[in-house]
Parts: structure tokens; sequence; C-alpha cells
């Protein structure tokens, strides 16, 4: 990694700004910090609620009933994060990306920390039900501004020529936080009887938030505001106050073009990213004879290779641009698509393993590009609120319905139905990333529509 230290940007968002290393580098540390709690809180939740946290919370005397309720309370979170993005990306682009970036990652990570002290059903009845929503949905709502304000922080920090590389290490956040959650859970189901887990385990898995959150909020606490945005400030100063009273949100969907290429590109990369890390575990498990440890380490391990992708892909968008980055990997998983099945199709755990961390490899080299195309497609005055209406608009009808729609497509056309999901929505992505602008190197203080 010595070219990437060497590369810390000294100027800021492309202006010449008066960035030190430092500072750029304690921005990137609170940025991951927070892109790690967020998805170290998804995954660790994701688990605990197909484990313990329904019969816990939403006792039943049928074990399935309590099982999908619990598992209904971790989609809360998806319908909170649009709103959040909305709320949030009015407020950054007012008054400031920092401000943001700390706000949000005390409420997820309060939130979080706070599901671990919960009394369970047995202690308080019907209102251990309703604060555990209550708590999901403040986790959403958070998240919602939380990864927005993470990577334009980076993006604006960071130097043109390296936009791309750097903005992708937020981005990675996702599989670095589901490994830390598989680590943290395999430790302490290893460590703990079954009996101890249910009883108390499961609340170290979610209190150990608090020392992610201490760490993140003193770093974040440091950041300084982004020069691009301060720029942007002075400017609209000079205007008149009617046009500064004008909402962010409206002056994005004003201009639907770049959303619309920004939903497009995230439809079929989100699908695909449920598809290789959620349903697959249970396609595999359900209609194979595949052993769920074996399925969940696969798509563990494929966490890494997600990772070096995301970072890979980010950094290889600097080189050629950020379409071709993105062209190529969206072509190989539309092709990945029927392959990947029918290697599941052998009951064969290395194919699996093939599969999936191939699938991983190559949406992570979608992903990763795609933190700083985003950035680069609004202007800075509704930048977090263009970006935020992107990533978090995508999740709620292409990633959280994901599984679901899997599932129902193989049980009622098979198979064929959901390689054919999965081409078409990579397609859509394809042609959405084709017929967009070149951004790569772009003068973030310069973006109009």
């Amino acid at each position: 990694m010595a070219s990437a230290v060497d590369s810390i940007p000294t100027g800021a968002g492309g202006s010449g700004g008066p960035t030190t290393s430092r500072m750029f580098k304690r921005v990137l540390t609170g940025s991951m910090a927070g892109a790690l709690l967020e998805w170290y809180d998804f995954a660790i939740y994701g688990v605990l609620a197909a484990t313990v946290l329904g019969p816990l919370f939403f006792p039943n005397d049928n074990g399935i009933t309590s099982l999908l309720m619990a598992l209904a309370t971790q989609g809360l979170g998806f319908v909170a994060r649009p709103l959040g993005g909305v709320v949030f990306g009015h407020l950054g682009d007012r008054f400031g990306r920092k401000p943001m970036l700390v706000v949000t990652f005390l409420l997820l990570g309060t939130a979080t920390a706070a599901i671990g002290l919960l009394p369970t059903y047995h202690d308080i009845g019907i209102m251990a039900t309703v604060l555990l929503v209550l708590l999901r949905l403040i986790q959403g709502f958070a998240l919602g501004g939380e990864f927005g304000a993470a990577v334009l922080l980076v993006s604006e920090y960071g130097e043109p020529k390296r936009r791309g590389f750097w903005a992708s290490w937020p981005q990675a956040g996702a599989p670095a936080g589901t490994v830390l959650a598989t680590l943290v859970i395999t430790v302490l189901s290893m460590s703990t009887t079954d009996a101890a887990f249910e009883s108390w385990g499961w609340r170290v898995a979610f209190l150990l938030a608090i020392p992610l959150l201490v760490i993140g909020f003193w770093v974040r606490r440091g950041v300084e505001e982004s020069p691009v945005f301060r720029r942007a400030q002075d400017q609209a100063a000079r205007k008149s106050a009617e046009k500064q009273k004008k909402s962010s949100i409206v002056l994005a969907l004003r201009r639907p073009r770049q959303v619309l290429h920004g939903l497009g590109q995230r439809l079929g990369e989100n699908i695909a990213f449920y598809v290789y890390t959620t349903f697959v575990i249970a396609y595999a498990t359900s209609y194979f004879d595949f052993d769920r440890g074996d399925v969940t380490l696969a798509v563990t391990f494929a966490s890494v290779f997600q990772f070096v992708g995301m970072i890979g892909g980010g950094a290889w968008s600097d080189r050629v641009g950020r379409k071709k980055a993105m062209l190529v990997p969206t072509g190989v998983l539309i092709a990945w698509a029927p392959v990947f099945f029918w290697l599941v199709h052998f009951e064969s755990v290395p194919l699996l393993w093939v599969g999936v961390c191939v699938g991983a490899f190559f949406h992570g080299m979608l992903a990763g590009p795609e933190a700083a195309w985003i950035t680069e497609l609004f202007p800075t005055r509704y930048r977090y609120a263009g970006s935020s209406l992107v990533f978090q608009g995508s999740s709620i009808f292409a990633g959280a319905p994901a599984p679901f729609i899997a599932v129902w497509l193989i049980e009622n056309f098979g198979v064929g139905a959901v390689i054919a999901y999965l081409v078409i929505t990579m397609a859509i992505t394809f042609v959405a990333v084709a017929t967009s602008r070149e951004s790569r190197g772009i003068d973030l203080d310069e973006v109009e529509s």
C-alpha cells in the first residue's frame, strides 16, 4: 500500500485548498468507522433476528411466526433509510457535512447499543417489542444520512485523480462490517453455552457498538468541514435569500436526470449484493443438501473478495474512468448469473465457494467506483440530498425486497426466473452507466447540471 500512502491528498476537491494530510486521514478514519458500525449492525441484527430475537421479543406458539416477525423488524430499517436520507440530505446541504457525520453516528451507535440493554417480552411484555421496533426505526433513519455524509466528506476532501480510490473505502465498510459481525458471533457462540448465549451472550454483540461509537465520535468530532462545501456556502451567501431557502431535495428532484442515472446504476448492483449474500443461504440450504454453516462461511469469506474488489475497482476507475470501471464488472455479472446457479446445482461446497466469491468480487468491482461516481453526479448545493436519494432510495425498492422476490420467483417459476431477474436488472444498470457522462477527475466545485 505504499503508493496509496504516498498519494494522501494535499488539496481539497481539486481546487488546491489547504487540506492537510493529517486532516484527510482523520476524515477517512472517521468515515470508515461509521461505515463499519453501519454494516456491523446490519449483519449482527440479521443473524440474531434469525436465531434469538424472535423468541425473546416476539414470543408465539408458532416458531415460524415468531421468526418472521423478528425478520420483519429488520426490514423496518430499509423503510426508514430513505426518510433519513431526505432529512439529513437537506440538513447536510444547508448546515454542512460534519454536523450530520457526528449526529447520524451518535444516533446509530446509541440505538444499536440500546438494543443490547433492552428488557425482553418476558420482563415488560409488549413494551419490549415496541421499543425494539422503535430502535430499529431510529437505526434506519440514522443510516439514511450516515453513509452520504461519510462518502461526501472523503470525496470532497480527496484530490480528483485519486477520488475513486479514497471514496471506495467507506463503501468497503459493508464487507468489513459483515466479516467483523461474523467473527463476533462465532467467538461468542464458541465461548458460551446455548443457554448463556440466549440469556446474555447476544447482548454483548450489540454492546460492542459502544467502543466503536466512542472511537468514531472522537475521530469525527475533530474533522473539519469540507472545503468544497465552505466555498459553496460563501458563494451562496452572495446570492439572494430566496434562492438560499430552496430545499436541496427539491433542487435534486427538479433535475431528475442525475437521480435516475444513479438509481438505475444502483438497481442491479443492490440486487446482486443481496442475492449473493442473503438469498444464496436460503437457496443452497432449502433446495439443496448444503450445510448452513458451510454456506455462511462461504458468504463470509466472499466478503473478503468483495472488500478487495471495492478498493481495486475504485482505484481502477481513477485510471480508466468511472464508466469503464463499472461497465466491465456489470457485464461480467450479467454473464455470471447463469454460471453461478449452474455451479450451485452440483451440490459441491468448493464450487459453491467459487460461485459466491466470484460474484462477490465483481460486485465489489462495480460498487467500488460508484461512491465517487454518485458524488460527482451532483453540484455541491444539493450533493448530499441527491446522493442520499440515490443511495437510500434504491435500497427500499431494490435491495430490501430482493431476497423475497428471488424466493417467490423460484417457487413459482423456477431458477430461470431468478436468473432473468438478475440479468434484466443488471442490464438496466449497464444502460444507466453507459448513458451517463464520464466524471473521472472532475472538479467538484464546477459540477453543474
